[in-house]
């Protein structure tokens, strides 16, 4: 569940070297003004770290890796492959975009809509019908009080830049099915979505800008639930322009 599949850093990475020190983590709690908030015991520990009081962690080229081998069995790459060969298998003609995606959740969310429009409009960069596929996994910077989880909130914020557009359709989800604090694994929407929720009373700006996507989906019946899947490596969205 890392984006870029840096052993050091999926599962903390037990079995590869560690990069960082104990100065470094200092600075970064310093950095977001976490210092004065953190325990007094871990404060303790790292400064003992600094100090030179407690070994650092194994470090790269040190003799306990010399017979340790990482490899990757499964990866966001697999999973977005594979939503591209099902996609194919549908007759679209299909690209992969990314899988090391990254971003504002409702940013990435209007660039990934203003893609669907340049196809629907010029057939770049690949001609209709069209199924495109992007991995990685955003954030969120949470500034409202609603519910929801980076994927909802994409496909919220591309559903705004999608009204009106016909034929195209757009979903992300997580991969361990589990979108933020949701049940939820992600969310879908189209040309029509904001015109549905207006209909209802619902105001897709509003719900964006409280962060409250799974409240807007869940009215509109358009949540993607799977229930946990029991991996995670990512989030994939797909697009599909006809």
């Amino acid at each position: 569940d890392v984006v870029g599949d840096a052993v050091d850093v999926i599962a903390s990475g037990p079995t590869a070297p560690d990069t960082t020190t104990f100065p470094e983590a200092i600075k970064v709690l310093k950095k977001y003004s976490l210092w004065d908030k953190t325990p007094q015991s871990i404060k303790e520990v790292l400064k003992d770290g600094e100090r030179g009081i407690l070994p650092e962690t194994p470090k790269p080229r040190d003799r306990i890796f010399e017979r340790v081998y990482n490899l990757i069995i499964g990866n966001n790459r697999n999973a977005s492959l594979a939503a591209c060969k099902t996609l194919a298998n549908e007759g679209l003609n299909v690209t992969l975009l990314t899988s090391t995606l990254e971003g504002e959740a409702r940013h990435v969310g209007t660039v990934l809509a203003s893609i669907c429009q340049e196809i629907s409009i010029s057939g770049n960069p690949i001609v209709k019908p069209a199924g495109i596929v992007v991995g990685g996994e955003t954030t969120v910077t949470v500034t409202g009080k609603g519910l929801g989880g980076r994927n909802q909130e994409l496909v919220l914020s591309a559903a705004l830049k999608l009204q009106g557009l016909s034929g195209v359709a757009l979903a992300s989800l997580n991969t361990d099915g589990v979108d933020g604090p949701t049940d939820a694994a992600g969310a879908l929407a189209d040309g029509e979505t904001v015109a549905r929720a207006e209909a209802m009373g619902l105001s897709c700006e509003q719900h964006l800008s409280e962060n409250d996507s799974y409240t807007l989906f869940s009215k509109l019946g358009d949540l993607i639930i799977t229930g946990p899947t029991g991996t995670n490596v990512n989030d994939v969205a797909v697009m599909i322009v006809l």
